[in-house]
C-alpha cells in the first residue's frame, strides 16, 4: 500500500476526529473511504471528456501513430 501524508487545517482535522470517534472508526479510514468515494464519482465524468477528446480527433491520433 502506499503511503501518504494528508495535511488538514485544523477544523477539517476536528471534524475528521470527532466523527471517526462517533463512528467508532479510525480517522484514517474515513479519509480512506472519502478518497475512493471521491474517485468513483470522478472517473466517469473524466473518461468521458477523454473519450469525447478522442472521437474529436481520431484522425490527428491515428496520423500521429503512424
Amino acid at each position: 500500500m502506499q503511503e501518504s501524508t494528508l495535511h488538514l487545517d485544523p477544523d477539517t482535522g476536528q471534524a475528521l476526529a470527532d466523527l471517526a470517534d462517533a463512528c467508532g472508526r479510525p480517522p484514517e479510514d474515513l479519509a480512506r473511504e472519502a478518497v475512493h468515494r471521491y474517485l468513483r464519482e470522478e472517473e466517469e465524468p473524466v473518461r468521458a471528456v477523454a473519450e469525447e477528446l478522442a472521437r474529436r480527433h481520431a484522425d490527428l491520433l491515428r496520423r500521429l501513430g503512424e
